[in-house]
């Protein structure tokens, strides 16, 4: 686990592993709260590093642990009494033929558990052999890549992410600039089509195709968050295209000069 600030977390999380994990290790960076200390009243082993990006930073978390195998958890994710069950069968029948396992992850959002729509079933592949996968995909949005055989689980990572509504947009700036740098570097460039198009296709998977409507409301705000977020990507993509032509008719304009 990669965590800062996370005190409040901590317990809920660590608590639903600490009777029956061989160890618990904690990166941690930048605290000004208890996290350290509440880790460490887990039996967590407590290592500090500076800050880099989610991805790097749960990497150096990996590469600490003492055991071949290897569950990730954020600090605002729980293990389901469910799930825990599904990883001792896995151990007990299965895990010789596979390099890791996947299971559904399940978010709480106002007052509720969402069980529709882009929100579930999330299945995330947690659970891995250290020697065979690592934390790979973006800086911000990373995922584990292994290589060989993977197990689907049926139990749920239970997701407490969302304490109020006005947390679901603070990461939006974040994680549209990380997204919008990856993919200028990759040659991507900003088009009509793509914020005509994809923002309302969004919703209309989430909320449709994916049955977001079955929750209620905050299947409704999940899906018109889905389209804003795609939306509001593909403007900071635009942004960041016009600050890339300034800055080149700069230089254009110095290389005259000369």
């Amino acid at each position: 686990m990669i965590a800062k600030n996370q005190a409040h977390n901590l317990p809920r999380s660590l608590g639903s592993v600490a009777r029956w994990v061989s160890e618990i290790v904690v990166v941690i960076n930048d605290c000004t709260d208890e996290t350290e200390a509440v880790a460490k009243s887990f039996g967590a082993r407590v290592e500090k590093r500076p800050w880099s990006c989610r991805r790097d930073q749960k990497n150096i978390a990996l590469e600490l642990a003492s055991y071949n195998w290897v569950l990730g958890l954020d600090a605002d994710e729980v293990v389901s009494e469910n799930l825990r069950r599904d990883i001792f069968n896995f151990f007990l029948k299965d895990h010789l033929h596979y390099v890791g396992a996947t299971f559904p992850r399940k978010t709480w959002l106002m007052d509720r558990w969402i069980t529709h729509g882009d929100f579930y079933p999330d299945y995330n592949l947690r659970l891995f052999r250290k020697d065979r996968g690592r934390w790979g995909g973006s800086r911000e949005h990373d995922r584990v890549v292994v290589e060989g055989k993977v197990k689907k689980l049926k139990g749920e990572l239970l997701h407490y992410s969302f304490p109020t509504i006005d947390y679901t947009i603070t990461k939006l700036p974040e994680y549209a600039t990380s997204f919008a740098q990856e993919a200028l570097t990759r040659g991507k460039r900003w088009s009509w089509v793509d914020i005509l198009f994809r923002p309302p296709w969004r919703f209309f998977r989430s909320y449709i195709l994916k049955g977001g409507f079955l929750d209620g409301f905050p299947g409704f705000y999940v899906a018109s968050m889905a389209a804003f977020s795609n939306f509001f990507r593909y403007s900071k993509l635009f942004e960041l295209t016009q600050k890339g032509k300034e800055i080149k008719n700069i230089h254009n304009n110095l290389e005259k000069t000369r």
